[in-house]
C-alpha cells in the first residue's frame, strides 16, 4: 500500500468509525489488510490534519477540523494576521505583518476550508487558490465575515 492509498483508507474509516487511539486505527487498516506501524500512522494523522473532538459517547476520536468548528480558529487567525484581502478572478491576495505569511497559511490548510483549494505563502503575503465555481470576490466576501467574527 502506497501513502496515497494508505491516506485515502485513513480518510474513510475516520469517517466511518468512531476511532479513538493511533492503535485503533492501525487495527482498522489491519483488518482491511493493510500493514501499518505506530510512527507511520502517527505520521499520516499530522499530514491529514486530523483533530481529536467528544464523541456523543464522551469519548475522544478523530475527526477532521472542517466536521467540527474549524471556523472558529480561522477567524481568529484572520482577525489577528490578516490585514488585507484582494481578490483577482479565482484567487486572493491576503496582506499580513511581515513574518506571518505562513501562521495564517497555516491556519487556512489545517482549517481546510471547503472553498479554498490551497494556500502559498511568502513573508507578509498568502496567495488563496478558490475552487470552482467560487470566485475571489465571493471567498474575499467569505473571509471578511469570518475575519470579523473572529475579532468579536
Amino acid at each position: 500500500m502506497n501513502r496515497n492509498e494508505r491516506h485515502a483508507a485513513i480518510l474513510r474509516l475516520v469517517r466511518e468509525q468512531a476511532l479513538s487511539t493511533q492503535t485503533d486505527l492501525a487495527d482498522a487498516l489491519r483488518a482491511e489488510g493493510h500493514q501499518v506501524v505506530q510512527t507511520t500512522i502517527s505520521r499520516d494523522i499530522h499530514e491529514l490534519g486530523l483533530i481529536k473532538v467528544r464523541h456523543e459517547s464522551g469519548r475522544l476520536i478523530y475527526a477532521f477540523p472542517e466536521d467540527t468548528g474549524y471556523s472558529e480558529e480561522l477567524e481568529a487567525a484572520l482577525a489577528r494576521w490578516a490585514l488585507s484581502l484582494e481578490p483577482s478572478a479565482n484567487v486572493v491576495v491576503v496582506h499580513t505583518p511581515y513574518g506571518y505569511a505562513s501562521a495564517l497559511a497555516q491556519a487556512i490548510d489545517v482549517a481546510r476550508h471547503p472553498h479554498i483549494a490551497g494556500t502559498v505563502a511568502g513573508e507578509n503575503t498568502v496567495l488563496l487558490v478558490a475552487r470552482e465555481p467560487i470566485s475571489g470576490r465571493e471567498l474575499v466576501d467569505e473571509l471578511r465575515t469570518q475575519q470579523l467574527r473572529g475579532a468579536a
